[in-house]
């Protein structure tokens, strides 16, 4: 993916922000703060960006996110559970945002077969006086032909900016619900 491609969606991701006066945190883990990193890019995003939490480890994403050890032994770290529990406490951890956003997933090499590629996308939202709401996609990344034939650590750079259009562009999905758009 080019630069103008990857700045191009954290545009449209500020914009949105902007024209809704929402407050995003984020948690990423399998992305290691690459969505952050881009929209960090886009001038006058910190009005809008809170922070993120790069949760690359199990132990962090319990310590700094309150993520249960048992939903990261079982279903364990890559599952729906953990990104929508990354959210949650990441939102709960910020006070001042109004959605959350996590990924997590395996982006390989070594990744056990059944979890290569595999990545969960979250949002969250705050609700009045409730719990936030929360919603998760499933992603499964596949090599392209092209990706098989470069370096593992290239591979795995494709598959970092892939997940983390595909975190911002489900950023992008849930704002337009909430605003009707």
């Amino acid at each position: 993916m080019s630069e103008r491609e990857l700045t191009a969606w954290a545009k449209r991701v500020v914009a949105q922000l902007r024209a809704q006066k929402v407050r995003l945190v984020l948690a990423e883990s399998c992305t290691g703060g690459l969505a952050a990193a881009l929209l960090a890019r886009i001038p006058g995003v910190s009005e809008f960006l809170c922070g993120s939490a790069v949760v690359y480890q199990v132990e962090t994403k319990a310590r700094w996110l309150r993520v249960s050890r048992r939903l990261l032994r079982d279903p364990g770290p890559v599952s729906r559970e953990v990104a929508a529990a990354m959210a949650t406490g990441a939102l709960e951890a910020t006070p001042h945002a109004d959605i959350a956003a996590a990924v997590t997933g395996h982006l390989g090499p070594g990744a056990p077969p059944e979890q290569d590629g595999l990545v969960f996308v979250a949002f969250a939202a705050r609700e009045l006086r409730k719990r936030p709401t929360v919603a998760v996609q499933k992603i499964e990344l596949s090599l392209e032909a092209d990706d098989r034939k470069c370096k593992p650590s290239r591979r795995r750079l494709r598959r970092q900016e892939s997940a983390a259009v595909h975190l911002l562009e489900w950023i992008l999905i849930n704002l337009r619900k909430t605003s009707g758009k």
